[in-house]
């Protein structure tokens, strides 16, 4: 633009690249190109700020004015939360529903075992050709009264789905063995259990076992605060055995009972609302999501919102892996044809087409990219350690105001101590008192954040800090002070990949085999050995080669495991140069993550 008057262009609070070139009569690469010569790298379709669009619009020679409104249409229903939000249906509309059962219990308990001996007493064999697919869940049925287990994974998985909103079950099973008892993962479970507000069956495991003490584990549980119907509580206790399929009907009774007083309904005559159980990528078919249908029937051909994505049901399977038309409320299906991969716990609707599903899908995405950029000068906590995390920060200045002068130094110490070689924490400014303007000002100065402790804000101060973006966070309890901004420094730190030695072995002897090279011929020390392990030779206590393992054998067949004791022949990817003598750690990698404590960062 050449003219003497510069024309005004109004941009919006947030808009794409594209929009923006289209406003000002520029082609998308031009406009990336003046972004990046600003130090912005972004593609077409992302979503920038008014700030940064006006730099754009200046260079390109016009006169920015920030609009009143965003490009996004519908605001009320862009959040992820309005986008599943529904009203309640009408009572006379509701019908009952199979109850939706979590089994939970300390490892080794038996709960994979109980879970499939209901599973193969309540399904026939061969189903789908003799394949079963696990899906997450299956449904078993007594009495033509069917009942939906979820197969999760433990119990913080379950306490993960309820706290993303994810409402998923009705009734916990806690698997206790009979020969054990109490152990610390069953008071972990009961924990979860008690957190998630869920009725809670006690099925006494391995009753077939000897020296069990059934007394003893009741006691047990009473300590724990589980009161059984027994001793005057409302718990039920029911022995079963997963290995011999004792007590099984009976548990599945117990289930019904409880489902029975619950009474549990939904409205199968709508559009289909639940919840993702798991989701995994397919080679040949793309992503495979587990639904749990909670409301509605599902219908092959749907189009649905799910989390932060969206698809159609281009083909559904039950629990048994066949191909299905429908599902109703309180059904585990698996289908195909959702866009990217879901997250466990995300929440799932049906729409009226595919045109529906995408609008909703774009303006949900553009409001959460709006939030980002609208965000991005913002000088809060989070915002500063993104940016500590990408290299862009190196120090995280902090303003300190307490109540008294006896705190400050106490404070600032804790919080300098968190100082490490990644991110350097700096109080600028600590001092008693109220906090201020001149608090504000400071933090604006230095990009960085106000903390209070037990003290107050002045008016003006709050709104200069709203005005400049300046976040203010005040704490009643020190310890909740300093362990909120450990854990944030924490969170931003890279994890570490930590090697894990699992055996040792000694090589015996070395021999070479046709077109496989050399063999060491070695005995396992101690630990137990997988093909899937890396190993390292090690000779007089100097590493001489590291690699995978290329063959594991035990008289001359492939060896799943070698344990103590046993004599195996082992062959390394791109090494055959062992001697007699040579020890052979076999080892993997594990990723960590890392926190801060006193300022040393340690692997968690």
């Amino acid at each position: 633009m050449t003219t003497d008057t510069a024309p005004q262009v109004e941009i919006p609070r947030t808009l794409t690249v594209k929009e923006l070139a289209d406003m000002l009569d520029q082609t998308p690469i031009g406009v990336i190109k003046v972004l990046m010569t600003n130090g912005v790298m972004a593609e077409v379709t992302k979503t920038i700020d008014y700030d940064t669009a006006a730099i754009v619009a200046v260079d390109l020679g016009f006169e920015p004015i920030e609009g009143a409104a965003d490009v996004v249409e519908e605001p009320q229903t862009t959040a992820q939360a309005d986008l599943y939000a529904e009203a309640p249906d009408p009572d006379d509309s509701l019908a009952p529903r199979p109850p939706i059962v979590a089994v939970l219990g300390h490892v080794d308990h038996g709960k994979t075992t109980l879970l499939d001996a209901i599973r193969q007493t309540n399904i026939t064999e061969g189903e789908a050709g003799g394949i079963t697919q696990h899906i997450g869940a299956y449904q078993a049925t007594l009495n033509d009264k069917p009942i939906t287990f979820l197969d999760t994974p433990g119990h913080e998985a379950f306490t993960a789905m309820r706290a993303r909103g994810a409402q998923a079950t009705d009734i916990a099973i806690l698997v206790v063995a009979a020969n054990d008892g109490v152990m610390p993962q069953t008071k972990e479970a009961i924990d979860h259990i008690r957190a998630a507000g869920v009725p809670l069956i006690v099925a006494l495991n391995k009753i077939d076992v000897d020296n069990i003490n059934i007394d003893r584990v009741k006691s047990q549980l009473s300590d724990a605060q589980v009161m059984i119907e027994e001793y005057g509580g409302d718990v039920p206790l029911v022995p079963v055995s997963g290995t011999t399929k004792q007590g099984l009907d009976d548990l599945l009774e117990t289930i019904l009972l409880v489902a029975e007083v619950q009474a549990n309904k939904a409205n199968a005559q709508r559009t289909a609302a639940g919840i993702v159980l798991e989701a995994e990528l397919d080679r040949r078919q793309g992503s495979r999501t587990t639904l749990l249908v909670q409301r509605g029937t599902l219908n092959q051909g749907d189009s649905l919102l799910v989390g932060g994505t969206w698809g159609r049901v281009k083909a559904m399977f039950d629990f048994n892996g066949e191909r299905i038309k429908t599902a109703g409320p309180s059904t585990p299906v698996s289908i195909l044809g959702v866009q990217d991969l879901a997250t466990a716990g995300d929440h799932f609707r049906a729409v009226t087409d595919d045109k529906s599903a995408k609008r909703l899908y774009e303006q949900a995405k553009r409001a959460r990219e709006a939030v980002e950029a609208q965000r991005q000068h913002a000088a809060s906590l989070d915002a500063l350690f993104g940016e500590i995390s990408k290299g862009e920060v190196k120090e995280l200045n902090l303003v300190l105001k307490t109540d008294v002068d006896g705190s400050v130094e106490p404070l600032r110490l804790s919080l300098e101590r968190l100082t490490n070689d990644e991110v350097h924490v700096k109080v600028i400014h600590a001092a008693p008192g109220a906090i201020t303007e001149s608090d504000v000002n400071l933090a604006a100065a230095a990009k960085g954040i106000v903390l209070g402790f037990q003290v107050g804000t002045e008016p003006g101060a709050h709104k200069l800090a709203v005005a400049e973006a300046i976040e203010i966070r005040r704490y009643d309890i020190i310890y909740g002070l300093i362990e909120e901004v450990e854990a944030a420094v924490s969170g931003m730190l890279e994890p570490v990949d930590v090697d894990i030695v699992d055996a040792h072995a000694e090589v015996l002897q070395v021999f070479p085999i046709r077109r496989i090279g050399n063999i060491a011929g070695s005995r396992c020390d101690d630990g137990s050995i997988r093909p899937d392990l890396m190993v390292r030779v090690l000779r007089a206590a100097d590493q001489v080669a590291s690699g995978k393992i290329r063959s594991l054998r035990r008289f001359q067949e492939e060896a799943r495991e070698v344990t103590v004791g046993q004599e195996f022949g082992v062959a390394i990817e791109g090494y055959e140069d062992f001697q007699t003598g040579d020890k052979l750690e076999f080892y993997h990698t594990e990723r960590k993550s890392r926190i801060v404590r006193g300022g040393r960062v340690e692997t968690a």
